[in-house]
């Protein structure tokens, strides 16, 4: 792991270096905010909790991880930099390993900015902070899936515009899978796949989270989908390497 860790400090130091950190943690945390008290109907509700917040997290990193990870490796095809990183004495996962925890490190840092949210509940009400930080926690989890959809796909591409698109495609499909529309379709036509498509939402594993419930099965499920497209992002950099 150590390898893993050194690209991941490199990285995560990188997204300071440039106004990209800067970019992202203010565009997201307007847009949170925005969307919690106004379309999530904050103040209307009469509760003090953040379930607008949460509840509007996972169609808002939809947007923002893809603009994280479309230059993860793209960027590096595109300046040749990726040759020079993969023949330095480190293996393509551990690689892929390091620059996925640098970006998840960056999702937590956004994700922990909105700490002001939290302080705001607390003083219009005596919300349970424990549902809170388990929120927090499926917020987390979400954002490591889709950085690893995204992640693999940025590595198929050179070209950063073409790599963003193709990545909120891929995560929107995990979003979702799970919503009324989709899986009332589905049951009236394949019954079978929209039960599939309810265990391979991202958004619908979010509402434990949101209720204070913590599942191992969900836990498992963001363990694995995470490993398969960090799997996925190896493979593909190994084959590029071999060509």
């Amino acid at each position: 792991m150590r390898p893993a860790l050194t690209v991941a400090r490199r990285e995560f130091a990188a997204y300071f270096a440039t106004p990209v950190a800067t970019v992202f943690i203010v565009i997201f945390l307007v847009l949170s905010g925005a969307l919690t008290f106004t379309l999530g109907g904050f103040f209307g509700r009469g509760q003090a909790d953040l379930i607008p917040f949460f509840s509007f997290i996972p169609w808002l990193f939809l947007f923002l991880v893809p603009a994280l990870t479309m230059r993860l490796w793209a960027e590096e095809r595109r300046l040749g930099t990726i040759e020079l990183l993969l023949t330095l004495p480190i293996t393509a996962g551990q690689a892929v390993v390091g620059k996925f925890l640098a970006a998840w490190a960056f999702c937590a840092v956004a994700l922990a900015l909105t700490f002001p949210l939290v302080i705001t509940v607390n003083l219009l009400g005596e919300p349970d902070n424990g549902v809170i930080l388990t929120g927090y926690l499926g917020c987390f989890l979400v954002a490591g899936a889709y950085l690893a959809v995204g992640a693999a796909i940025s590595a198929v591409t050179r070209n950063q515009v073409i790599a963003f698109v193709l990545a909120v495609a891929g995560c929107f499909l995990f979003a979702a899978a799970g919503s009324p529309v989709v899986t009332e379709f589905l049951s009236s036509q394949f019954p079978v796949l929209a039960e599939v498509a309810r265990g391979m939402s991202v958004s619908e594993r979010i509402n434990g989270f949101t209720r204070g419930v913590i599942s191992a099965r969900d836990f498992v499920f963001f363990a694995s989908f995470i490993a398969f497209w960090l799997f996925v992002n190896t493979v593909i950099l190994e084959h590029k390497k071999a060509d």
